[in-house]
């Protein structure tokens, strides 16, 4: 049964575009942002990602394993994620619903099923329920999940987190990467992270 038909509503959702270069802002992070990482580290990678982007999936997967044990879990790198949405949105958003409902200590343990699974799902048409087996891996009854993906306040605040990331930070694609204030094209690799690492270092 596809997914907005079963009480997740999107509205006021604005994607705005924006030129090819933009400066992440500086540490501390954002509210709303989900922080990955020592809070001391030196250099501050920002990403901006969608559970529904086959590029973020392949990212999460294939690349981000690497560079967190290289980078991240060294205290070299911060990883601050910024939530984005990209079609089908209802997905998207009922994925951040979901990982903040589970809440910030399993936040990016949710968002790893969800990313591990998102051909599957994708593909399968059946969004709702590829998202509640998720939520039962992670305790949620039906109910909670079902309450979780119709909380409009939480819909709000994701809504507004997207506007800022796009008229703000001027972002217009996922996976969009910003380290140490510059912003990289395509997508990071660990290869790519040692490069940017010895530029940063070069000032």
């Amino acid at each position: 049964m596809p997914l907005d038909r079963r009480a997740l509503i999107i509205s006021s959702l604005v994607l705005a575009a924006g030129p090819a270069m933009a400066r992440a802002a500086p540490l501390p992070a954002a509210p709303g942002d989900m922080v990955l990482g020592s809070p001391t580290a030196p250099i501050q990678l920002v990403v901006f990602a969608s559970p529904s982007c086959s590029h973020c999936g392949h990212w999460w997967n294939d690349d981000l394993p690497a560079i967190r044990k290289a980078y991240i879990d060294t205290g070299k790198v911060r990883l601050v994620f910024r939530e984005f949405l990209t079609g089908p949105v209802e997905f998207a958003a009922a994925a951040f619903l979901l990982a903040r409902r589970v809440g910030s200590p399993r936040y990016f343990a949710v968002l790893d099923a969800v990313f591990a699974k998102q051909t599957v799902i994708l593909q399968s048409g059946n969004l709702w329920e590829g998202l509640l087996t998720i939520g039962k891996d992670f305790g949620l009854t039906e109910a909670q999940f079902t309450a979780a993906l119709g909380d409009q306040q939480a819909l709000a605040a994701l809504n507004e987190r997207v506007e800022i990331a796009g008229v703000r930070d001027k972002v217009n694609q996922t996976p969009t990467f910003i380290f140490d204030g510059r912003r990289i094209p395509g997508e990071l690799t660990v290869y790519g992270m040692k490069t940017a690492l010895a530029a940063s270092a070069k000032g």
